[in-house]
């Protein structure tokens, strides 16, 4: 079979033909249709994540999409946090009990597009977030594939309006089409500054902050929270600290939250995609994507690191 392989931390994938894979104990077999490549890919090939230096050569990707039994399904690998291979190839060996069956009508493209992105969007906003039907909502990075979700799910969870935050004129253009009531430039350092604007563009004070970015951005967003109001961290894209001060965060009570999905159980993860694939599949949740052939893997490896990609690039192996 084809496979995409990491041979060196810190290079792009080589598509080679490998021996396809035997299924272990509890494992069957997924001709796999899409498999993303995600932060979290690019992440642990790199050789510096806090999972460590993958062992070489391996197959990644950390999700995808595919046929079991006569089932579409949606399923997770634990590619380069942990020994085994992941989804870029054309067959992959999945644990049966990680598998999440998908409804009619779900494409699996646009899924796997979606994928753990959306999930940490939707668990966020409402499990760890608790947003409420009525609030107003900050959605930061919201050009991001995790930030088009978020921004989508918080106007289906009712959400009375929805500010989105993005740094390039791209990211802000996608923001806009995900439906956001209105989208701040993220293109300073300049907290005060990000605070005026998030305070001009809000509908008065804010109940709840998605903060995939920290930073700047994130002190400033949390400067127009309400007293109690709540933020939830789910990454450091815009640096691992944040210059939240002190009289804002104790003046108004507020909530720091911190978010991943590794702390979901396996039961809260397939609920969550159950429910984000059917809102896939009803064409009310999707994010700016493109395919590209598992041959090419090279190249899109590339251009999704360097973020000249048109969205999350989804690589089909068949």
């Amino acid at each position: 079979m084809r496979a995409a392989e990491i041979r060196e931390p810190g290079r792009p994938p080589v598509v080679a033909d490998r021996t396809p894979p035997v299924p272990g104990d509890g494992e069957v077999l997924v001709d796999v249709l899409a498999a993303p490549i995600t932060p979290l890919d690019l992440l642990c090939a790199s050789g510096t994540s806090y999972f460590g230096t993958p062992a070489t050569p391996y197959v990644p990707g950390v999700q995808g999409v595919g046929t079991s039994g006569g089932r579409t399904v949606w399923f997770p690998s634990p590619a380069g946090m942990a020994p085994g291979d992941g989804s870029m190839a054309e067959v992959a060996a999945v644990p049966a009990a990680s598998l999440v069956e998908l409804p009619d009508g779900a494409d699996p493209v646009r899924l796997a597009a979606l994928g753990l992105s959306a999930v940490a969007a939707h668990m966020a906003l409402t499990w760890r977030g608790e947003l409420a039907a009525g609030e107003q909502v900050i959605v930061l990075g919201a050009g991001g594939v995790v930030g088009q979700a978020a921004v989508q799910l918080a106007r289906a969870a009712g959400a009375r309006r929805v500010v989105a935050g993005a740094r390039s004129p791209d990211a802000r253009a996608r923001a806009a089409a995900a439906g956001a009531d209105a989208v701040v430039a993220l293109d300073t350092a300049d907290v005060a500054e990000l605070a005026r604007r998030f305070a001009d563009a809000a509908d008065g004070p804010v109940d709840l902050v998605l903060d995939p970015l920290f930073g700047a951005p994130a002190a400033a967003a949390a400067r127009t929270l309400r007293p109690g109001g709540r933020l939830v961290n789910l990454g450091g894209s815009a640096g691992e600290t944040c210059p939240i001060d002190s009289a804002t965060l104790r003046g108004r009570s507020l909530r720091l939250l911190g978010y991943t999905n590794n702390e979901l159980s396996a039961e809260q993860r397939a609920a969550s995609i159950a429910f984000v694939a059917e809102r896939s599949a009803s064409g009310s949740l999707a994010v700016a994507h493109e395919t590209a052939p598992l041959e090419d893997a090279a190249d899109a490896w590339r251009r999704q690191g360097d973020g000249t990609a048109a969205g999350r690039i989804v690589l089909t192996p068949r």
